[in-house]
């Protein structure tokens, strides 16, 4: 089995403790809203945060990835929980958990590679702007039932209050290093409310975290087929999200740490940690950018800052909930912007102008999308297929024959770049089936049959040549090629000693 701890690894207590802490002050009042959001007992939102950042942080896939109840994971569900209710919900939420878990026990999180670097950018930027517009919901209250901007006192004490938060974030860390910056301006920011007596939004304003251990419950749900077929679909679009996120959110980590993190591992810990919250009261969720960010920057790489920040919010829960319910919501709005203003990758307007066109139009497609809808699964999906077509047409323009006829009067085509779907019309075009002579050698060489499309064009350019009693001879032609064009064999003549054979050294 792998090993959960690297003890060779330096660790760095007072760091680990300190960032551990700063992630659970972030993490409470958003799991918090998340849970309202999808008309879910608060409680829920914060055991889903407990849970799945404690097993996450033991089992997962990297040091330093924070998990937790994450927004695009409960929207997934807020349909489901408006018709079916919350037992339907958890039912849901431990059916997306087996569907991460087989991903990594099938070893599937490799794929997550296959994420283009313009698609990486819309992600993160589009990651980024939702936090920042997250947050401007702080600056709304209730009039009459109505969600209405602050205005007034209230507007200026919460603009001020903001403004202060964000001053020392990016300020302490010129007098010392030593303590997380978010951290300070939380307490400092507190202090001062608290002291001061200051008529702000607190956490007690959202809703009350006091509570006890995460209840052991079996979803109570008729175990039919009809009740398979209610969650599916949710249980499958949830981890598909939960794991996208996931996977895309080591992705980044990979490149600020410059270390590699394993995603079959992280979609095993995801998977476990989304099964237990379905039987211990959790919303679920997946990998958090922000948080994660918040920790990262915060100077932790080890597994401690996690577990620290799961009992933490489990502490908070038990014993310190007045405490936590007075802090006030600016401090915290304060430093989510600030995460959201480090999570932006800037670098890609800098290169926007270098990049190819159709790298700029997937990169702010995709950031597009993961605003608008909240639909990072479909964001990131979209961005793949355009990039993955894009690649292909470019592919496809490669291709080329190279011409000429020996001196026994056989006429040759060397062929040039990869012969797939995309490009089958474009290598038809280069021969000249009616003028060619009667012996014709097609070389493969440079080339390669790569799909059922190319082997059909191949097919079809041979019946052209039998059609006028002409041979064809196909050269350079790989072992799976040849057995896929059995149904040409009485024209193909392949030429298996000219074949490239590559040895493996032992």
């Amino acid at each position: 089995m792998t090993q959960l701890f690297n003890f060779k690894q330096k660790v760095d207590y007072k760091t680990e403790i300190l960032a551990g802490l700063t992630v659970a002050m972030t993490m409470i009042p958003e799991s918090l809203s998340f849970a309202i959001l999808a008309k879910l007992p608060p409680l829920v939102g914060l055991y889903g945060a407990f849970i799945m950042g404690l097993i996450t942080s033991i089992f997962g896939g990297r040091p330093g990835l924070i998990s937790g109840g994450a927004g695009a994971t409960v929207v997934v569900l807020i349909a489901l929980m408006n018709s079916h209710g919350l037992d339907y919900v958890f039912a849901a939420i431990i059916l997306g958990g087996i569907f991460q878990l087989l991903v990594g026990v099938f070893r599937l999180g490799k794929f997550i590679r296959l994420v283009p670097q313009p698609v990486m950018y819309g992600f993160v930027n589009g990651l980024a702007v939702i936090i920042f517009m997250a947050q401007l919901e702080q600056f709304k209250t209730v009039v009459d039932g109505h969600l209405v901007w602050l205005s007034g006192s209230n507007l200026y004490t919460m603009l001020g209050l903001v403004a202060l938060t964000i001053i020392i974030v990016l300020g302490f860390p010129r007098i010392t290093k030593a303590v997380p910056s978010s951290l300070v301006a939380i307490i400092v920011v507190g202090f001062i409310v608290f002291f001061f007596k200051i008529d702000t939004k607190t956490v007690k304003d959202i809703a009350s975290v006091s509570g006890g251990l995460p209840p052991f419950h079996i979803p109570q749900v008729p175990l039919t087929f009809e009740t398979l077929q209610i969650i599916f679909p949710y249980g499958l679009v949830m981890g598909g999200v939960g794991l996208t996120e996931g996977l895309l959110t080591l992705n980044v980590v990979d490149e600020i740490t410059e270390t590699r993190g394993d995603g079959n591992r992280e979609s095993l810990a995801q998977g476990a940690a989304n099964i237990l919250n379905g039987f211990f009261f959790g919303m679920g969720g997946c990998p958090m950018i922000a948080q994660t960010l918040v920790n990262i920057s915060a100077g932790a790489r080890a597994r401690l800052s996690g577990i620290v920040a799961a009992f933490t919010i489990l502490s908070i829960i038990l014993f310190a909930s007045p405490i936590i319910e007075a802090l006030p919501m600016a401090a915290l709005t304060g430093v989510m912007m600030m995460v959201a203003m480090g999570t932006f990758e800037w670098m890609s307007l800098k290169i926007i102008n270098k990049m190819p066109k159709a790298d700029i139009v997937v990169g702010v497609l995709v950031a597009l999308i993961t605003v608008w809808l909240h639909n990072l699964a479909l964001a990131v999906l979209i961005g793949v297929i355009i990039s993955a077509l894009v690649f292909a047409w470019e592919s496809a323009k490669r291709i080329r024959a190279r011409k000429y006829v020996d001196d026994n009067g056989v006429k040759h085509y060397e062929i040039y770049g990869p012969l797939f779907f995309g490009s089958t019309s474009a290598f038809m075009e280069k021969f000249d089936v009616q003028n060619d002579p009667q012996e014709i050698i097609i070389d493969f060489k440079e080339s390669r049959i790569s799909d059922m499309s190319a082997i059909d064009a191949v097919n079809k350019l041979t019946e052209k040549y039998l059609k006028l009693n002409k041979t064809v001879h196909l050269r350079h032609l790989s072992a799976d090629c040849r057995q896929l064009l059995h149904n040409a064999d009485k024209v193909i003549d392949v030429n298996i000693i000219d074949d490239p054979t590559y040895p493996v050294m032992e």
